[in-house]
This record gives C-alpha cells, sequence and structure tokens, in this order.
C-alpha cells in the first residue's frame, strides 16, 4: 500500500494547518536548500522534552540513572529508524535522484532526522501539547519493551558518564572534528575528550550522534582495559 501524506498525518495524529511544514520536515538537504535540517534540531529538543515527561509520569519508582538511560534507550537513532519505517516515510521523503538511487530513503540516519524533523514541524504548527501528544502516541507502546534492571538502555555515551562520575571524573567533551564527504552523504569524525584522565579518541559514524556514540564506546574500552587489575 502507497504511503500518503494524509494517511501519515492519521498516524501521527496531527492534521497539519501549514502543509509547507509538513513538506519540509520530509525533505533531505540533498534536494534542495528548503531542507528539513533546522526542524531537526528544533525536534530533538522537544523529543527529548516529551519523552522526558513520559518517563516521569509513568515510572514513579525509577530514580534519576534509570529514567536518564530509558530516555537514551527511546531517542537513540535505531528505535527513530524503527518509529519511521512503521510511518512509511521511505516512501514520503523527498531526495535527490543520486540520494534515492544510493538508498537514502532507507538510511537510518536520514530517517530518524526526518522523524525528528516532523516532531519539530508538528511543534512548530500546533505548539508543544500536539507535539508531546504525537510523541507520546509513538512512544508510549515503546515502554513496555523496556528492561527494568539498572541496565535498562545504557548506550556507550551513558555508560561512559556514569563511569567517570562513579569516578568523581568530569563528563567528556565531544566536539566534531571533521567531515568527510559529500554534504548529503557525510562522515562525521568525532573527539571525546577526558583531559583529567589524559584520554583523547575518536569516532566515526554517519550522524554526529553515532559518532558520538562510536567515540563512547571506544573510550570505555581503554578506560575498562586500564582499570582491569593485573593479572
Amino acid at each position: 500500500m502507497t504511503a500518503t501524506l494524509a494517511g501519515l498525518q492519521d498516524r501521527l495524529g496531527h492534521r497539519f494547518r501549514d502543509a509547507a511544514l509538513l513538506e519540509r520536515a520530509l525533505t533531505h538537504r540533498s534536494h534542495g536548500s528548503h531542507h528539513n535540517e533546522r526542524l531537526e534540531f528544533l525536534g530533538d529538543a522537544v523529543l527529548t522534552a516529551a519523552v522526558s515527561g513520559l518517563l516521569y509520569a509513568q515510572r514513579g519508582d525509577s530514580d534519576e540513572g534509570s529514567l536518564t538511560r530509558a530516555r537514551a534507550h527511546l531517542v537513540r537513532e535505531a528505535m527513530l529508524h524503527r518509529l519511521a519505517l512503521e510511518l512509511g516515510l521511505p516512501e514520503l521523503l523527498h531526495l535527490s535522484e543520486g540520494e534515492a538511487r544510493s538508498g537514502g530513503a532507507q538510511r537510518a540516519s536520514i530517517l530518524a532526522d526526518a522523524l525528528e524533523a516532523l516532531i519539530g514541524a508538528v511543534y512548530l504548527d500546533g505548539g508543544f501539547e500536539p507535539a508531546q501528544a504525537m510523541v507520546a502516541r509513538l512512544f508510549s507502546p515503546l515502554l513496555a519493551t523496556l528492561v527494568t534492571d539498572d541496565g535498562a538502555g545504557r548506550d556507550p555515551k551513558t555508560e561512559l558518564q556514569e563511569w567517570l562520575q562513579a569516578r568523581r571524573q568530569p563528563v567528556p567533551a565531544y566536539a566534531i572534528e571533521a567531515t568527510r564527504g559529500r554534504p548529503h552523504e557525510q562522515t562525521f569524525v568525532v573527539t571525546c575528550r577526558m583531559p583529567t584522565l589524559g584520554l583523547e579518541v575518536r569516532g566515526e559514524g554517519r550522524s554526529r550522534r553515532a559518532a558520538e556514540q562510536e567515540a563512547a564506546r571506544s573510550a570505555l574500552a581503554t578506560l575498562k582495559s586500564n582499570d582491569a587489575p593485573a593479572a
């Protein structure tokens, strides 16, 4: 069944008053200058706030650490990609011919970014309450899939931060060191710095978020190796 904009709005639970916002949210930068990156920036913040509120309301017995791990699990790229596929976004994205031929409509980073852009578009179109309702509609079913133990949703960045805080060390600093490739097919190189430990590692990924997670994963491996007791 072919996806339509009307069907997408039904699945989102929001009917756009400004159709241009919906179109822009679905437009990748490879397609032209009126792309969705600013909406993605906004949607990322709205998503974080909305998921935080959802977890706070539904998990009254969880402490801050558990809530943080659960939120990281819910808003990670893999989860956003899964939801974007369920919404039928691959059929609705506006991509350049080259990006479409290279499989961009199925690329996790592009789909995750488009979903965040849609959340930002709903926020601009109707305010925080409709955006919050949309996030609840999409993410509430996923809460039941979360493991309830202390390891729920733990990602490398969260685990690294907790590892450092447990040893009274400052949280790491992440920075984009370089980008490679064409604008719509970039690879990000991110550094993860821990000056007090004299450690700096790098990670690469198709998005800033993915590169940061890879850098954190490398940092954890190094720190745990150095922390291991001698045989």
